[in-house]
C-alpha cells in the first residue's frame, strides 16, 4: 500500500489502482485532479481535517466517493452523502478496510466544547489517532504520529508513541510547525521508535512511503 504525505494531516492511500483520502483539510494541499478515489474519511469536523472546499475538488473528478466521519462532522456536510462511524465500526471500500477507534477528540482548553473524533486503522497496517492519543488495541506496521497542536505537547507524543507496539513511524498533523519545530519534535518521535527497534521516516509534502 502507497501512502502520500498531502499537507498536514491529509493522507492519500492507493491499492491495487484506487484511492482512499483521508483528512483532506485548509492546511492541506489542494487537492484537485484525484481520480480512482473510492472513500474519503474524515477524523473529526475541524476545518485542518474536514474543509468544504477540499471535499468539492475530491467529488468534482470522484462524484461516486463515499464520505466516513464523526455524526457532528457529518452535520457539518449535511449537504452530502455521508455515513456515520463510530468506535468499533468496521468499514470497506474497494481494496481498502478502515477500523474506527474512540470517542472524542482531545481537550485543547476547558472554555472550548469537545467533538467527536474517531482513530483509524488502514488495511490493518497504518494507525492514526486524529486529534486525540487514542490508542489501537493490537500492534500496528506504521504509526502516523501528530507533532504539533494545540492540544499536545511533545511529552504525551512520545508517551502515545512508547504505548504502542509498532514498527514504524511518520509524523503528521504538523504544519504549524517551523524547520526547527520539526527538527525537535521528529528527534523525540524518532528516538521512541527507534529505542523499540523501529525505524522512523519524515516525509515531506507530496513524498509517500510503501507499507
Amino acid at each position: 500500500m502507497k501512502v502520500t504525505k498531502q499537507g498536514h494531516a491529509c493522507l492519500i492511500f492507493e491499492e491495487q489502482g484506487k484511492k482512499l483520502v483521508l483528512d483532506p483539510g485548509s492546511y492541506s494541499e489542494p487537492q484537485s485532479n484525484l481520480s480512482d478515489v473510492v472513500a474519503i474519511v474524515i477524523t473529526h469536523m475541524h476545518d485542518d481535517h474536514c474543509f468544504i472546499e477540499q471535499i468539492d475538488r475530491i467529488l468534482k473528478t470522484n462524484p461516486e466517493a463515499m464520505i466516513y466521519c464523526p455524526p457532528d462532522a457529518a452535520e457539518k456536510l449535511a449537504n452530502y452523502k455521508t455515513t456515520t462511524v463510530y468506535h468499533g465500526d468496521h468499514i470497506s471500500e474497494g481494496p481498502f478496510t478502515v477500523e474506527f477507534f474512540g470517542d472524542l477528540h482531545a481537550e485543547i482548553h476547558r472554555s472550548y466544547p469537545l467533538i467527536q473524533n474517531r482513530g483509524v486503522l488502514i488495511n490493518d497496517k497504518l494507525y492514526y489517532p486524529g486529534d486525540s492519543f487514542t490508542l489501537p488495541d493490537r500492534p500496528v506496521e506504521m504509526l502516523a504520529v501528530p507533532t504539533s497542536a494545540p492540544w499536545l505537547k511533545i511529552g504525551e507524543v512520545m508517551d502515545f508513541v512508547d504505548a504502542i507496539d509498532h514498527k514504524q513511524s511518520m509524523p503528521t498533523h504538523n504544519a504549524l510547525l517551523s524547520d526547527f519545530g520539526h527538527n525537535l519534535n521528529n528527534g523525540r518521535v524518532k528516538a521512541i521508535t527507534e529505542g523499540k527497534g523501529g525505524t522512523f521516516t519524515y516525509l515531506l509534502n507530496g513524498e509517500s512511503i510503501e507499507i
